[in-house]
């Protein structure tokens, strides 16, 4: 198969979605590339090793620039290498966010992406293991990815953070992909069977069978080839030589919101004194190429525990032993989790209110005192037990970009998210550990807590501030360089073509116009179902057929 009607570009949640529902018609030639390898690394699909994942080989490792507002630290960004992209690498957390996300972006122009639009293919996707605990309106079975309520471990620690938020008037909501969102909850989670259930497994490999569908791996591409605007093939180096493939139908970049930008600016889609700069032909002025880059923060408000009952004194080497011989051979005990157990959504401004814009993750461990730990280190972490409530900022107002670096397709691309530039933002934050030290007082954490070791319980704004500038971290959700929309500094349309450009759509999280209120990797699934109906012209699931709730 030399010749591809479609190619797309990112084999990540996306990218595997698109794969899978491209491939389906087998008239269809389907080209999947991807930069990285494999997902052979066993630790890969153990959920409990998520924190053994950064920084090798299935990691791209990205750092921001300095971060003014922050000490001027700069702040690590893991993003997937390997087949799966992120959803190889993240903790699993299926939330789709608020339905009025939606339907902003609906109200800015983008017909076809208001909530009651987009659930159906968030449906169409989803295979909800415990259906009778959940909305069924808003769930199905017998979708791909396969969602769990909770995992098969569970600590104490989790239930008493559930039962502290109500203790403080948040109620408890058990299905926050539901009808509503606010409350205090367990997770839901794509893990199947105690293994991670990522977007290689729910729709790649299924898809692999079909001779008219192909995935390369270690193909980094470096530019589209672009001919009178119109996105005709690409180029990709596998370490050893530069191959350029034509494409017949479309070029689809789904290679998420810090490289899909660099993609396109590589290819002389972008602002032109930008593409001057790096000596790059500009083929299409696109100002808003790298602009509008929004993401998520969260920072720790940990205690030492009174119990060994959470997931701390299993991190030193000599205690994973026992843990990890129950996982291989029964599939249980705590390597069957994800690192978060819990989590909760309020809007942190006025509580009575419904909608969210604020969130709460919770940890069954702890970090350390001080900052001489690394959250990406397990060698760092203390192996005392204990527990940590992050308060998590869901709407930034803060706006940042991704540039060019060189021309050179190997270098990582300029990340500057400008954290904590807009004051509100920082506010936020210190609100929120307000709310998690109120949690920790709570007689639901009584028989466990030891001692509160990030913040002293009645710490003024400035010590919150600090410690927030000191320990705050991304929560990888970024989103929003290759926006959605009509306005000047939009990249692609409402059905996620290139603007200018015939043949090139871009398909993943950077569409995003607005950061959504919670995780982003439900959305990325959703976004790509329905990319797919668009790309093959057929009928909008949406308004034109059921998705049953259940069967």
């Amino acid at each position: 198969m030399t010749n591809f009607d479609y190619i797309i570009i990112g084999a990540g949640s996306a990218g595997c979605v698109l794969a899978n529902r491209l491939s389906k018609n087998p008239n269809n030639q389907v080209l999947l590339l991807e930069a990285g390898g494999p997902d052979s690394n066993p630790l890969v699909h153990i959920p409990g090793a998520y924190c053994d994942l950064f920084r090798t080989k299935v990691d791209w490792s990205f750092w921001t620039e300095p971060q003014k507002h922050a000490n001027n630290r700069r702040i690590y960004l893991p993003r997937g290498k390997a087949l799966g992209g992120s959803s190889s690498i993240n903790a699993m957390a299926y939330v789709r966010g608020n339905k009025e996300d939606y339907n902003d972006w609906s109200k800015m122009g983008n017909e076809g992406w208001s909530y009651d639009e987009v659930l159906p293919y968030f449906k169409k996707s989803e295979h909800f293991h415990q259906i009778g605990e959940v909305e069924p309106d808003f769930h199905n079975q017998g979708g791909e990815l396969h969602v769990e309520n909770g995992t098969k471990f569970r600590t104490p620690y989790a239930d008493a953070f559930v039962k502290a938020g109500t203790q403080i008037g948040i109620p408890q909501n058990k299905d926050y992909n539901g009808s509503n969102q606010t409350g205090v909850m367990r997770l839901q989670f794509n893990i199947k069977n105690g293994r991670r259930h990522s977007g290689v497994d729910a729709f790649l490999k299924p898809a692999l069978k079909r001779s008219n569908l192909k995935a390369i791996t270690k193909a980094h591409v470096t530019r589209i080839l672009i001919e009178n605007d119109k996105a005709v093939g690409i180029e990709y180096s596998n370490g050893k030589k530069t191959i350029q493939l034509k494409c017949n139908k479309e070029v689809i970049v789904s290679a998420g919101a810090f490289q899909s930008p660099q993609i396109l600016m590589l290819s002389g889609i972008g602002n032109s004194k930008e593409l001057k700069n790096h000596q790059i032909e500009c083929k299409k002025e696109l100002p808003g190429v790298g602009q509008n880059l929004q993401d998520h923060l969260f920072f720790n408000v940990s205690a030492i525990s009174k119990q060994q009952k959470g997931t701390n004194h299993y991190i030193p080497q000599h205690r994973r032993i026992l843990p990890l011989f129950e996982y291989l051979f029964k599939k249980k005990g705590p390597y069957t989790m994800s690192p978060l157990e819990a989590g909760g959504f309020i809007n942190i401004d006025d509580q009575s209110k419904e909608r969210a814009n604020f969130q709460f993750h919770f940890a069954p461990m702890h970090l350390g005192k001080g900052y001489d730990y690394d959250m990406y280190d397990l060698s760092t972490y203390p192996s005392h037990d204990g527990f940590t409530i992050l308060p998590s900022l869901l709407k930034p107002e803060s706006r940042g970009y991704i540039g060019l670096r060189s021309s050179n397709p190997m270098d990582a691309p300029v990340i500057q998210p400008n954290f904590l530039e807009k004051e509100a933002d920082l506010n936020q934050l210190i609100k929120g550990s307000k709310i998690a030290l109120e949690m920790m007082g709570q007689s639901a954490f009584s028989p466990y807590l030891q001692e509160l070791i990030s913040l002293p319980e009645n710490s003024s704004d400035d010590v919150i501030a600090e410690h927030i500038r000191n320990s705050m971290e991304t929560i990888y959700h970024p989103i929003g360089t290759c926006k959605m929309g009509n306005d000047e500094m939009a990249v692609v349309d409402s059905e996620l073509r290139v603007h200018g450009i015939e043949g090139l759509r871009v398909v993943d999280a950077s569409i995003m116009p607005e950061i959504i209120t919670g995780n982003t990797n439900a959305p990325v699934y959703m976004i790509a179902e329905k990319a797919a109906d668009m790309i093959l012209g057929e009928v909008s699931v949406a308004q034109n057929k059921e998705i049953a709730p259940y069967s």
